[in-house]
């Protein structure tokens, strides 16, 4: 069998350029590198709907948003197979059967789980299909036998969840499902782009994202507003590039021909 690559984003809003330098740049590459015999690439709006249950026209809507996002980065339809995820039931069914293969202590100590938990502030009103989507990820990347998933460090534990349920259901049953390897991005600034605002994370929440179908002039207002180093309070004072937004942002995007022809001096 030849590697098979599942990857994928939940339509809760238009992508953002944390997305794009993260992994959509990433899924372009692996697209055209003749590498993979085949290429899945979701739409998860099953997914989006567990904290989006009371309103899922913004999941609907945002699924239009999401695939034109694919389209505009390069994501080529002839090559890679887009889908919408609440379009294939079958990956419901394996849900079912492999929420029997954990335990509910298990997806407690998941600490990609734990952090949106709490991002989302669910304390102890944690809808139970939220709580589960570990699971429901695991179905997707099995179903479709993927070797490789494309993901942000921070998702490194559902991965391993993953690889942990395929080794219980064919030690249990029968050797079918494939164990997934995480593909996590090599430059160091796309782990994880800030916010404009110097916010840890880029998140459509917290509103400090540059949207890939921003204009050029939304783009440089918020360019002009990022957040760069506090203690430059006049120009005579010394620089720090450590926290600076703005170079972690010209580490994520510029290549050294780059600074040549912008700063030539």
């Amino acid at each position: 069998m030849g590697k098979i690559i599942l990857t994928g984003d939940r339509p809760t809003g238009r992508l953002h350029v944390g997305h794009y330098v993260g992994s959509l740049r990433r899924r372009v590459e692996l697209q055209n590198s003749g590498e993979f015999e085949k290429i899945y690439i979701m739409i998860a709006d099953a997914q989006a709907l567990t904290d989006n249950f009371d309103n899922p026209e913004k999941v609907r809507q945002n699924i239009i948003e999401v695939a034109l996002d694919y389209l505009s980065c390069g994501l080529d339809p002839a090559k890679s197979n887009l889908f919408i995820q609440s379009q294939i039931s079958e990956l419901t069914e394996l849900t079912f059967f492999y929420a029997n293969l954990v335990t509910v202590s298990r997806l407690q100590r998941n600490p990609t789980v734990k952090n949106e938990i709490q991002m989302r502030n669910f304390e102890t009103s944690i809808p139970v299909g939220f709580f589960t989507y570990p699971i429901s990820q695991a179905s997707d990347i099995t179903a479709f036998k993927a070797t490789t998933v494309p993901v942000g460090e921070d998702q490194l534990p559902m991965i391993e969840q993953t690889r942990e349920i395929v080794r219980s259901f064919n030690r249990i049953y029968a050797p079918v499902l494939v164990e997934p390897d995480a593909l996590i991005p090599t430059n160091e600034a796309c782990k994880r782009l800030p916010g404009i605002d110097g916010q840890a994370k880029m998140s459509k929440s917290l509103g400090n994202c540059i949207y890939l179908s921003d204009t050029p002039e939304e783009v440089k207002k918020k360019v002009m507003s990022m957040y760069t180093d506090p203690t430059h309070l006049q120009v005579s004072d010394p620089g720090h590039l450590e926290g600076n937004t703005v170079f972690t942002y010209l580490d994520a995007f510029c290549k050294p021909e780059h600074f040549a022809e912008f700063l030539p001096d």
